[in-house]
């Protein structure tokens, strides 16, 4: 069976992580893990961009190589994604000579097979996109917009890849193929993109301006522009072009079947760049990935950027808040696909009230009075209607949570875990164990509600897995249950024979404001 193959876009060594890199790993990873609780191997790719003008410029002001700069911005990504629990299985780094030597091979089949041409231009250059403009980027004043930073105008000889050639075939792709990018509304927004191609892309920049990047095996003045370079590396980690072993690895895992990135490169980097390059060397249609966009996130409705003075620091927040509170509000609060405005209290609310008040208590009340009444181990009864009625309740839930979180609607699927864990809830207030305890008529019907709340906090650790996989572990070593299993048709089932349940204790302890996140004054 082919693995589950998800990626996420590289993240660019110019400047630290910020939340919306955060936010779009957490999103891969609790995809990632999802797939493996529902049984399938999973190969989860992510990694970091370090060539480019940017990093060249910004290690030229710090008098460092621009490796030695590339590496040490690396390295907070790497550390925060340890905090984070990211649990990728490939890293890609695109100075490692693996990736080096798949873009140069690359390169030469396409010249080879005349997709790519040598010529001069002339035109305006946006040193911070690290792209040349068109007419089309100017804004109604006639001028280019600050979000394209400096603007020179340069005329000088590069490598063009032929991009215009593959115009009608990529308006018929994305008619016959609307799946290409999730949701729904990207994908036409893509199209109408797509319909005004004209001209081929510049993929090459001269060294004499810049001198960081993968050299042109024909032709050495030149190096690879960073965004033809960045967009190989979905396929040059995933053994494309290497041994004959990794091309085997290569062929069982691609196409890539979920493409996360932000909606800031899908146009026209992801939708439009990466098809037509993939095509060009001879991918077929039904060998193309899937693209997932999310959103941005926003502080107060301004978006955030240190140059805003807009900052939210995901690893203050880890260290501050703990990685299950952040991982938790940012797939709460966000939709996919739509913009989210950052909140410290709605962080602490999500995490206080709905892991706290909520799935916590559940858990916490559960087994203190199953300690209490029963020494951890409810006897084996027949369960009446109602709780028989409650546990088939929480079987629904886990098959909508599954249909969910298919569709990439992390957002739902916790709204669902959410619903489980507020019925348990109020099962409890509504049976009394307490009151059942003292009722020497009832000790079959305490042993039946007692044996119900435990699996429901088992199906709730469950579903929180993929979202928050510290705190459901350890609820599940404190309820001593396995994770309900999801491969294959959803059975709650019994406790086990001669079950006997943990102590308690705290898992999602009361979070109070710190004032991490920085705003306008």
């Amino acid at each position: 069976m082919k693995p589950f193959f998800i990626t996420t876009a590289i993240d660019y060594t110019n400047a630290p992580p910020h939340i919306g890199h955060a936010y779009e790993k957490i999103l891969a990873d609790v995809l990632a893990r999802y797939h493996r609780l529902r049984g399938r191997e999973v190969f989860f790719l992510t990694g970091v961009d370090q060539h480019g003008q940017k990093v060249q410029q910004s290690a030229e002001r710090e008098g460092i190589a621009p490796q030695e700069f590339a590496d040490r911005i690396s390295e907070s990504f790497l550390s925060l994604w340890k905090t984070l629990g990211i649990s990728y299985d490939a890293w890609a780094a695109t100075t490692a000579p693996l990736h080096t030597e798949s873009v140069r091979a690359i390169l030469s089949n396409l010249k080879e097979r005349d997709w790519l041409y040598k010529a001069t231009y002339s035109g305006h250059y946006s040193i911070r996109q690290e792209q040349f403009l068109t007419d089309k980027e100017r804004g109604p004043d006639g001028e280019f917009g600050p979000e394209w930073g400096e603007v020179v105008l340069l005329d000088e000889e590069n490598w063009y890849f032929r991009l215009s050639k593959c115009s009608e075939w990529l308006a018929a792709f994305l008619e016959a193929h609307p799946e290409f990018v999730s949701p729904g509304f990207r994908h036409i927004e893509l199209s109408n993109a797509a319909s005004k191609i004209t001209g081929d892309l510049c993929i090459s920049r001269p060294k004499s301006r810049l001198s960081w990047g993968i050299e042109f095996p024909f032709d050495p003045n030149f190096v690879t522009y960073v965004w033809f370079d960045a967009l190989i590396n979905y396929i040059s980690f995933a053994g494309y072009g290497g041994s004959s072993d990794q091309r085997g690895e290569f062929k069982s895992r691609w196409p890539c079947d979920q493409h996360v990135i932000g909606k800031d490169i899908l146009i026209p980097a992801h939708g439009v760049y990466w098809p037509c390059m993939l095509h060009a060397m001879g991918f077929s249609d039904n060998e193309m990935p899937r693209l997932l966009v999310h959103g941005f996130w926003s502080l107060k409705g301004e978006k955030v950027s240190k140059s805003t003075g807009n900052v939210v620091d995901p690893a203050a927040l880890a260290e501050t808040y703990g990685p299950t509170a952040l991982r938790y509000y940012l797939m709460r609060d966000a939709v996919m696909g739509q913009d989210a405005d950052f909140s410290e209290e709605r962080l602490l609310l999500r995490h206080n009230t709905e892991l706290g008040n909520g799935l916590g208590n559940l858990v916490n009340r559960t087994l203190s009075m199953t300690r209490r009444y029963r020494e951890g181990s409810p006897k084996p009864v027949t369960l009446t209607a109602d709780l028989v009625a409650h546990l088939e309740s929480d079987t629904s839930s886990v098959k909508t949570f599954i249909t969910q979180m298919d569709a990439a609607q992390i957002h739902s699927g916790i709204e669902t875990m959410v619903d489980l864990v507020n019925r348990a809830n109020a099962l409890v207030d509504s049976s009394a164990p307490w009151k059942l305890a003292k009722d020497p008529e009832q000790p079959d019907r305490l042993d039946a509600v007692l044996a119900t709340l435990i699996l429901s906090a088992r199906t709730a650790a469950t579903l929180l897995q993929p979202v928050a996989p510290a705190a459901a572990a350890e609820i599940l070593r404190q309820i001593s249950l396995q994770p309900l299993s999801l491969h294959g048709e959803v059975l709650i089932g019994d406790l086990p024979e001669e079950y006997v349940c943990g102590e308690p204790s705290p898992v999602f302890p009361r979070l109070e404001k710190s004032g991490v996140v920085d705003s306008p004054a």
